[in-house]
């Protein structure tokens, strides 16, 4: 089977993680996908495929004669979709010699335009794939599922030399939590790479340091009748606080390595409001002065409107992988050169967000990621080509053949 098949058959398994749940995983549902998953990778010849109770599938093809002191390579997919926008119902449309120009998704108002996805004349001519404009497609990140399947299929069909080579699926990415449920010695990888998102060619190994901002200010309500030099308003408060963060340090205004603070939730009325920031930068310095920043207008707030008006939480959330891929820099150079020797250009680009990778190189497995060929991930416009697929396909088999003789450690 073709990657872009085997998506077909996941993407109308509904796997949304869900952001308010406390559980492990956070739905029930991704269970669906991952016990579709094990008798399929036994099949293929995966012996000993296992879902755990964490919704974690493990399986494992051993080296083949000649390989077994390379390292192990561990290639890795996440089951669930994005909560944030309708899982359900998913109903692909697969579009045949597209021809690079716009595409009605469905009844649903919605049009894939080149106006607002400048790429799409550069796929002209080939399979494109899809959503009726009601739902997300689901290829972020059951793309990456298929073409390690794939992988898989032809490793053990074409007798191609390897060395230990480690699976996983794993739940909750798209909440931040499924890399926590892995278990590293049950994995068994020296190396990893994760398989998710981007388009074919893309190589990241650097993320943003994350963590998220929480403000509450209290404020004193009177009658505004007789309110002078009483009232504190709460939400004039918020909002003067919110302006004292720079304008042009918005995630609409920023782009490659630049940072940004993010106000993604604000309520509250006279007496009290609370505002959600998420807070983002490449740069470890940057970021801890990012930070202070925010230490720093609770302090000039509560300065002038009393001591306890403004109170400040600061969570951290995940941290930037790079410093833990560059000892171990060979996770790039081998995927570069696998992009390059299939005519691929590599894209070696930053993640404007995080990854199960990030989490994995800080937990002691260098976990770098390769795009799977897709756009638009998290919303109705998500949409892949059988042929980008089919190229990160070949990409993955070029690197696994690289480590057939690599040794861990060297």
């Amino acid at each position: 089977m073709r990657a872009y098949e085997r998506l077909l058959n996941y993407v109308v398994v509904h796997t949304a993680s869900d952001e308010f749940s406390e559980t492990t995983p956070t739905s029930q549902r991704q269970f669906d996908l991952a016990n579709m998953l094990v008798p399929e990778m036994k099949a293929l010849g995966i012996e000993d495929a296992r879902v755990s109770d964490l919704c974690c599938v493990y399986g494992t093809l051993p080296a083949t004669p000649g390989c077994e002191d390379a390292a192990a390579i561990g290639l890795i997919a996440h089951l669930d979709t994005v909560p944030d926008f309708c899982g359900e119902h998913v109903k692909p449309r697969i579009i045949e010699n597209y021809d690079g120009g716009d595409v009605v998704l469905g009844d649903s108002g919605r049009t894939l335009s080149p106006a607002q996805f400048p790429h799409l004349p550069s796929l002209k001519g080939r399979t494109l794939i899809v959503t009726d404009g009601t739902t997300v497609l689901g290829a972020d990140d059951k793309a990456g599922i298929a073409e390690i399947m794939t992988v898989v299929e032809h490793l053990i069909k074409e007798n191609i030399p390897h060395g230990k080579i480690c699976i996983a699926f794993t739940p909750d990415e798209e909440v931040g939590s499924g890399a926590s449920a892995l278990d590293l010695d049950a994995f068994g990888a020296d190396y990893a790479y994760t398989i998710d998102g981007g388009e074919e060619g893309e190589i990241t190994y650097e993320n943003f340091n994350a963590c998220a901002a929480k403000f509450v200010i209290n404020g004193f309500n009177v009658h505004p009748g007789s309110a002078k030099d009483t009232m504190v308003n709460a939400l004039n408060v918020a909002w003067e606080l919110h302006q004292m963060l720079p304008a042009a340090d918005r995630p609409e205004h920023t782009e490659g390595y630049e940072g940004f603070y993010h106000l993604t939730d604000m309520s509250g009325n006279v007496e009290k409001a609370e505002m959600q920031y998420i807070v983002r930068d490449h740069d470890l310095a940057a970021f801890e002065l990012r930070k202070k920043e925010l230490k720093h207008i609770q302090a000039v707030l509560n300065g002038r409107y009393g001591e306890g008006t403004v109170e400040l939480t600061i969570t951290e959330q995940y941290r930037n992988m790079s410093e833990k891929i560059m000892p171990h820099f060979h996770l790039i150079e081998n995927a570069k050169a696998a992009a390059e020797e299939i005519g691929l250009k590599p894209l070696i680009v930053p993640v404007r967000g995080g990854t199960d990778g990030a989490q994995l190189s800080f937990r002691g497995l260098p976990c770098p990621d390769i795009g799977t060929g897709g756009y638009a991930y998290h919303g109705p416009y998500e949409h892949i080509t059988a042929e980008g697929m089919d190229l990160s396909v070949d990409l993955i088999l070029g690197v696994l053949k690289r480590y057939a003789s690599f040794k861990a450690g060297e």
